[in-house]
C-alpha cells in the first residue's frame, strides 16, 4: 500500500502511541517512533516530545533499517 503524500506538519499525531528501544534503559535521551496508518512511522527525540516529529513512509522507513541492522 502505497503512503499518501502528507505534509508532516498537518498530520494529527496526538494520538501516535510512541515506543523507544527496550536498549534505552528508561532513560529519556533516545529516540521514539510510532506506527502510523499504511506503514508509515512518525520519529521524535523523546527529550522534547513536544516538539517536531519527522514522518516517513514505509519505503523510507524500510531503507533506514535496513541500514542500521545491515
Amino acid at each position: 500500500m502505497k503512503h499518501p503524500d502528507v505534509d508532516p506538519r498537518e498530520r494529527d499525531l496526538s494520538g501516535a502511541v510512541w515506543r523507544k528501544a527496550s536498549a534505552s534503559g528508561g532513560e529519556n535521551n533516545c529516540v521514539e517512533v510510532a506506527d502510523l496508518p499504511g506503514g508509515a512511522r512518525a520519529v521524535r527525540d523523546s527529550k522534547n516530545p513536544e516538539g517536531p516529529a519527522l514522518v516517513v513512509g514505509p519505503g523510507a522507513w524500510a531503507g533506514f533499517l535496513g541500514g542500521v541492522t545491515g
